[in-house]
């Protein structure tokens, strides 16, 4: 096959996967605490073809060759974890996270954890077992959209809001939660409820986010053969410089002028590739119907 058709078409599979990658991050510029995703690309493979000593020149500074190119391929995914901007929704439940950090949260029915920067989170009931006895028990605490619970930095247990789910007293309880993800509850309707800690919300950082991949639902994994420390490190909110808003909830990072400036882009090399391969044809057209 023509050099110029093999290369142009490998450009073109890379350039197909970029667009894609452009289309999800628009599509998500309004999800909660989404992060962009960022694409890079390398050579598929360099060759040197060899020149003449006749073209050694007097005064050529570059050795003999030519470097030949056969085109570009996806070689790594990243999420890009810049801050987005916070939006004050005053909902206690809503929590946004100020610096480098993300909430580890546990999948329901497993001890799997998962981390997001999607602090819309809500009260849901679980259920909790005793260790000493077996026993199950009925209780609520904090949970993302999908059901996973936000974990207590103490014990990786779900954060304890109300002891019994059925209890009426629970729509006078108050939630307060400070910077550092400490979790208050008190019961507005009792002069005598001075409130109790019930936990703090374990967050982590991000040492190597090339590591870490996308899961459904707006999460992040590590891969299985990685060990999490390598990827992620418990966080220091004094010394990382990290806050725990509550009432907030942090949109998007996502430019729409950023990704649609580079969409364009993206395009006119896809369209450039397009004709390369359409000149390449019709030469090949033209060898084909030359006459001796």
């Amino acid at each position: 096959m023509n050099n110029s058709i093999i290369n142009a078409s490998i450009s073109m599979q890379g350039l197909q996967q970029k667009l894609d990658i452009l289309a999800n991050n628009m599509a998500n510029a309004d999800t909660v605490g989404y992060k962009k995703k960022e694409a890079s690309f390398q050579n598929v493979l360099t060759n040197v073809l060899g020149e003449p000593e006749g073209f050694r020149q007097n005064g050529r500074m570059t050795p003999l060759g030519l470097p030949q190119g056969w085109g570009a391929r996806l070689v790594g995914l990243q999420s890009n974890m810049k801050q987005g901007s916070l939006n004050q929704t005053d909902n206690p439940y809503d929590l946004a996270i100020e610096g480098d950090g993300l909430f580890e949260v546990t999948v329901p029915g497993s001890q799997e954890p998962v981390w997001t920067r999607d602090g819309s989170f809500k009260l849901s009931v679980y259920e909790k077992v005793d260790p000493a006895t077996g026993a199950r028990t009925k209780a609520m605490g904090l949970t993302t959209k999908d059901g996973y619970f936000v974990k207590d930095a103490a014990n990786n247990e779900p954060i304890q809001i109300a002891i019994n789910p059925a209890d009426p007293t629970l729509q006078n309880t108050r939630v307060r939660i400070d910077e550092l993800g400490r979790v208050y509850v008190r019961n507005q309707s009792d002069p005598a409820d001075a409130g109790r800690m019930a936990g703090q919300i374990k967050l982590v950082k991000v040492v190597a986010p090339q590591l870490l991949t996308e899961a459904d639902g707006n999460y992040f994994r590590i891969p299985p053969n990685i060990a999490q420390n390598t990827v992620l490190t418990p966080v220091n909110t004094t010394a990382d410089g990290v806050a725990v808003k509550q009432g907030f909830i942090e949109k998007s990072n996502v430019s729409l002028q950023d990704e649609m400036t580079e969409l364009i882009m993206v395009q006119r090399a896809f369209q450039l590739n397009s004709r390369a391969i359409s000149s390449a044809d019709t030469m090949m057209g033209l060898a084909n119907n030359l006459r001796g």
